[in-house]
């Protein structure tokens, strides 16, 4: 509903919009745009525009992993209506959220509309008030690949445990099921702890143990017998534990 109102809201006649800023959400869009005054058309993108084929795996695992993308079909008009909007403007500022996902949006936003990655047309925005925006507009930078680079990861791992592992479980185990990139390593890791925990054989052993106070003290101090002989006090029955009580009895300390 919100994509569909944001469409019927961008379909106007082109016109010089002089500063266009893209963000995600079409109620910020709407807050930003009236916090910036009329030389700023703020228009949403309402999440990702651009994403891995939902028919196919999409990432080419033999070549570096790289991604395919494209857009999305939902997105068709939207996208029409930004490249329509960007083409009428001086300069479009890219203001998604300030986090990895946020920045791939932006990158996505770029290759799409055809904007320099290097141009520094990437804000953000720590709060949507008067300064908030404010200060995000006045310090524009360009895209910081190593977030976009974070998220990409994240997406192509989600693809590939997804696309590969859950048709193995479906195939294996039970229909309908899905394995996520951090849900199947948990499970990994509970499962190995299981069978640690079954495997485990109990081992009988003893520990001596004594207290003590100084000749010139009446605090009490505890102390653990840690060797024997040199060697590492290890006792495995009570018959082994007494020969050793038996020749601590007149020892001295």
């Amino acid at each position: 509903a919100n994509l569909n109102r944001h469409i019927a809201g961008t379909e106007r006649k082109t016109k010089n919009l002089s500063h266009l800023v893209i963000v995600e959400s079409p109620a910020k869009a709407k807050t930003i745009e009236k916090y910036l005054g009329k030389d700023y058309s703020v228009v949403a993108s309402v999440g990702h525009i651009r994403d891995l084929p939902k028919s196919k795996l999409g990432v080419d695992v033999d070549n570096n992993f790289e991604p395919k993308y494209e857009n999305k079909k939902d997105k068709a008009a939207l996208i029409k209506e930004l490249k329509k909007d960007a083409k009428a403007s001086d300069i479009v500022y890219l203001a998604t959220d300030p986090d990895r996902e946020g920045e791939a949006i932006s990158w996505h936003l770029a290759h799409v509309l055809g904007i320099s990655p290097d141009a520094p047309v990437r804000v953000t925005f720590s709060e949507i008030t008067k300064s908030g925006i404010e200060a995000g507009m006045s310090h524009p930078r360009t895209l910081d690949m190593d977030l976009i680079n974070a998220q990409q990861a994240r997406r192509i791992l989600d693809r590939i445990v997804g696309y590969k592992l859950s048709p193995f479980l479906w195939k294996k185990v039970k229909r309908g099921l899905s394995a996520g990139r951090v849900q199947s390593v948990a499970v990994r890791l509970i499962v190995d702890r299981e069978k640690e925990v079954k495997e485990f054989v109990p081992q009988e052993y003893w520990s001596i143990d004594a207290k003590f106070t100084a000749p010139s003290s009446r605090k009490v101090f505890a102390a653990k017998l840690s060797a024997i002989d040199g060697k590492k006090a290890e006792l495995a029955n009570k018959e082994q534990t007494d020969e050793v009580l038996k020749r601590l009895e007149n020892a001295v300390y």
